[in-house]
């Protein structure tokens, strides 16, 4: 409970009321409660959009929340956010400072709830998908999901940047709104973002296969990013116990060609000796 609120009253509350009276497992007196049981719990808040996190939702619409939110999504610096936004946010309890890594969004459930909330348009926008990334047995397949996610990306990618209301971090919300609806159901999308890392990490888990990918975005101006990726990702996936993954580079630079004809993807190895597949959208 603490893990995921970090002491958040309403969330302690709602998680603790939801796992011990309104699921059927834990309705069982003679029962444990269990962190399996409170991770469904949160699931539950989380999908339903409960009163409390639905509210999220509309302040993410302010202009100064979205002046710090958004460079955190991204791994981005703050350079030129007003103090007084930093400090609106901080009141709110939707970010928290920490002494030994500076602003961070104040607790795990929001940290998953923000990005889930900014994707749920494009995912609205989301045309039909045949599940191609299982396979007979219902397992998922990585290299079907590869595929799949580069022929949507390439078909879909570009008019679905416009649908993301965070414009910076635009590929992520698309992304992660795909990655939702491989996950609907069966598995779970977890994220981690930082200030100043340049990155997004994901942890896609489905059934037996856990798949770690990482974002980053190439902007005017910038080096390639895939060197630093490959560091970043082995560590990365180092935390997962995974010997292998993603690196997703998203390329914003000007006068670059379309979406659909720039899109691959490639196999390459990381310092550590990881096998990355590098995809380039």
């Amino acid at each position: 409970m603490w893990a995921l609120t970090l002491g958040q009253p309403w969330l302690v509350n709602a998680l603790a009321y939801r796992a011990c009276f309104e699921m059927p497992e834990g309705r069982d007196r003679s029962a444990s409660v269990t962190a399996a049981l409170i991770d469904r719990a949160k699931e539950a808040l989380i999908l339903e959009r409960v009163t409390h996190l639905d509210q999220l939702a509309y302040r993410l619409e302010e202009p100064r929340v979205r002046r710090v939110i958004e460079p955190m999504l991204a791994g981005g610096a703050l350079d030129g956010v007003p103090d007084d936004d930093i400090r609106y946010l901080i009141d709110l309890g939707l970010c928290r400072m920490d002494a030994l890594a500076g602003l961070r969004v104040a607790n795990p459930i929001y940290r998953e709830v923000l990005p889930r909330m900014l994707a749920f348009t494009p995912e609205a926008s989301l045309p039909q998908i045949a599940p191609t990334w299982l396979a007979a047995d219902g397992s998922l397949d990585p290299e079907r999901l590869l595929d799949a996610f580069l022929a949507f990306w390439r078909r879909h990618g570009q008019p679905l940047l416009g649908a993301a209301r965070y414009h910076e971090i635009a590929p992520h919300l698309v992304l992660m709104a795909f990655l939702h609806r491989v996950v609907n159901g069966g598995g779970t999308l977890e994220r981690e973002y930082a200030i100043g890392l340049g990155r997004m990490d994901l942890c896609l888990r489905y059934g037996a296969v856990t798949l770690g990918i990482e974002l980053k975005v190439w902007r005017d101006g910038a080096a390639d990013p895939l060197a630093e990726g490959l560091v970043q990702l082995d560590g990365y996936l180092a935390g997962l116990g995974l010997d292998t993954g993603w690196l997703v580079i998203f390329d914003r630079r000007m006068g670059r060609p379309p979406i659909a004809e720039r899109t691959a993807a490639d196999t390459t190895q990381s310092p550590r000796g990881r096998r990355i597949v590098v995809v380039r959208a």
